[in-house]
């Protein structure tokens, strides 16, 4: 989308609360990441994370608990895929202003709620004369809560986004694109193509939901190379499909044995294969949803709740 998606939920405006504190919503807790201002004698800027217990149901307990740990605050939030549907969609042939309505019956017949049960968003590839758009869909009474919830709990809600948007916040000046392998637990892998802060491609794969857990043994004995087959297949995509030039590096976001698997992709590839330097994928994709707040993304008014 043109800028944070879901932001016609958030409400923003004006406001001088100085705390500000990314989120990231996973589907049994809620993973909060703030930067501290610089201490005297420190070269670099403190952080503090937190994670709380969350249900995915009860917004208000966790907000309460947020209150009482920051204060008012404000917010930017990433969900974890259980709160979301990705769908690939021919774009309609509308104008603008008319492009949410015409895509809720696009989807009705793809989503097993009711459409006046969803709210959803979209955005289309950085390339020109795309055909298609990706939708995403929420159940709108849970998000309505949620930012309700914030609202009466004095926090102010910047934004919600998505995974495959929030990695985005990774590599934002990089000229060359970049193949990102991120990973959350019990969840199949998510393989995207980003460059200069962009969204080039994005889609999931299945058979390695357990990856953050297996052993160096287990990697040897043939899921490196099956996963590097699925890169190869999404690279190949990337350049025969979407006319670009090779990706410049694949960097992976994964729980476990992260510098091991690195190891075993890199045989088979001529890029290089980094991993990304994070205590945990969830405290990363939290400073994600921070660092989303420096983006230039706050022109938009989301509608006052």
């Amino acid at each position: 989308m043109k800028k944070s998606l879901f932001s016609r939920l958030a409400f923003w405006h004006k406001s001088n609360i100085e705390c500000k504190i990314g989120i990231y919503l996973c589907s049994d807790k809620a993973v909060v990441y703030r930067q501290v201002d610089e201490v005297q004698g420190e070269e670099l800027p403190q952080t503090v994370v937190k994670e709380f217990i969350f249900d995915g149901v009860h917004w208000h307990g966790l907000f309460s608990q947020l209150f009482k740990e920051f204060g008012s605050a404000q917010l930017q939030i990433t969900l974890s895929s259980s709160y979301y549907q990705l769908l690939l969609v021919d774009k309609p042939n509308v104008e603008p202003e008319e492009m949410t309505q015409a895509l809720m019956w696009t989807v009705k017949d793809m989503v097993s709620q009711p459409i006046a049960d969803i709210h959803i968003d979209y955005f289309e590839s950085p390339q020109q004369n795309d055909v298609k758009l990706t939708v995403a869909v929420v159940d709108k009474n849970s998000m309505l809560t949620m930012v309700l919830a914030a609202k009466e709990h004095e926090m102010l809600l910047v934004g919600i986004n998505i995974e495959e948007m929030a990695v985005t916040n990774l590599f934002w000046e990089e000229p060359q694109a970049k193949l990102v392998i991120s990973h959350f637990s019990g969840q199949e892998v998510l393989l995207t193509v980003v460059r200069q802060g962009e969204l080039f491609m994005q889609r999931r794969v299945r058979g390695f939901n357990q990856i953050d857990t297996v052993t160096a043994e287990q990697l040897v004995a043939g899921m490196a190379d099956d996963l590097s087959l699925e890169l190869q297949r999404s690279m190949d995509y990337f350049e025969s499909q979407l006319h670009q030039a090779p990706v410049s590096s694949i960097e992976l976001l994964i729980n476990g044995q992260t510098e091991k698997l690195a190891e075993l992709i890199s045989v088979n590839f001529n890029q290089e294969v980094n991993a990304i330097i994070a205590e945990n994928v969830e405290e990363k994709m939290a400073s994600l949803a921070l660092k989303e707040m420096s983006r230039d993304k706050l022109d938009v008014l989301g509608a006052q709740v």
